[in-house]
């Protein structure tokens, strides 16, 4: 073999060592092609609200009952548009122990897909948000937009569950909440689990139960057992129900469960205010739980921690 061909031969050769070595130290290097997973965005569950949607007509009740039975109080009121196309809208900010509320009051027809979407989540970067949303499996309905105190975009999870994610050019400053409220998510078996597997890595939280046999009395269903699930996290707490669909009235309506201490005290207060309660109390494992309905339609899980043997209610 001629001495130009068998130098070409020998520097192939070498490439090829270096780059099947190469290709090894990539492949053995600990993290090397691992990508590094987003930093937490949640704030803290006293800034998580529950969006409420109540006519113009009864936005003064609905406040005063729910200040009433929870305690707090409500923000000035204003007039403005917090959505990215045109609109008009009532808005005030209810914080109390139990929880925050964002109540609008559309003098607009309220543009799609907004009313469809049960939470605002304070988190500590926009554009982190969204591709760890992205990334845990949740697509953006509602891209990102600026309101007048900041940015909002709006999610949607596997199962249809939507939430708004918002953050604030100025942080704001709430004290912290008495009791944590759960977000409570109805979801059918096909879904149930893509929704828990990507929200726990969206919000960096846990699976702290997973009970495949609990008691849907508490859902309407006595003498029937469902699948329960609950998440904590930063963002606070989530309460996903797994059924077959088969649900009474109010059941699955009601978006945010209240813990207080004392149950029968916070219905005697909801009902001297305006509300009703539409699910008597029923007591499961760990709780005491009744739905209440304030003026204008809005559902709420209330419920009071109990010891295992309390039945009282039953």
């Amino acid at each position: 073999m001629p001495a130009a061909r068998r130098n070409k031969a020998r520097a192939i050769a070498r490439a090829a060592t270096f780059l099947a070595a190469f290709l090894l130290l990539l492949v053995a290097t600990p993290g090397s092609t691992e990508t590094k997973p987003e930093a937490a965005v949640a704030v803290g569950p006293e800034y998580d609200a529950t969006h409420v949607y109540v006519s113009p007509a009864d936005l003064d009740a609905f406040i005063s009952s729910f200040i009433a039975t929870f305690g707090g109080k409500a923000s000035k009121r204003s007039v403005v548009n917090v959505l990215p196309v045109p609109s008009r809208e009532e808005f005030q900010y209810v914080l109390t122990p139990a929880g925050a509320l964002s109540v609008f009051a559309f003098q607009t027809p309220v543009p799609f897909p907004f009313g469809q979407e049960r939470t605002g989540y304070l988190v500590t970067d926009m554009e982190q948000a969204i591709r760890a949303a992205r990334s845990a499996g949740a697509e953006v309905i509602v891209e990102p937009f600026k309101d007048p105190i900041g940015m909002d975009a709006v999610i949607q999870w596997p199962g249809g569950v939507k939430m708004q994610l918002y953050w604030h050019f100025t942080p704001p400053s709430n004290p912290p909440l008495e009791t944590i409220p759960e977000n409570r998510v109805y979801l059918s078996r096909d879904r149930a689990d893509k929704f828990v597997d990507g929200f726990v890595r969206f919000s960096q939280g846990k699976v702290i139960e997973d009970d495949k046999h609990a008691d849907a009395g508490e859902i309407g269903c006595p003498g029937q057992t469902y699948r329960r699930v609950r998440i904590e996290s930063r963002f606070g707490k989530v309460q996903v129900m797994v059924t077959d669909g088969h649900l009474p009235y109010p059941f699955g309506r009601e978006v945010t469960g209240y813990e207080v201490k004392d149950l029968s005290a916070t219905l005697e207060k909801a009902k001297q205010s305006g509300a009703r309660i539409v699910s008597a109390p029923y007591t499961t494992s760990d709780r005491i739980t009744a739905t209440v309905e304030f003026p204008g339609g809005s559902l709420a899980e209330v419920h009071s921690r109990v010891s295992p043997a309390a039945h009282s209610f039953n």
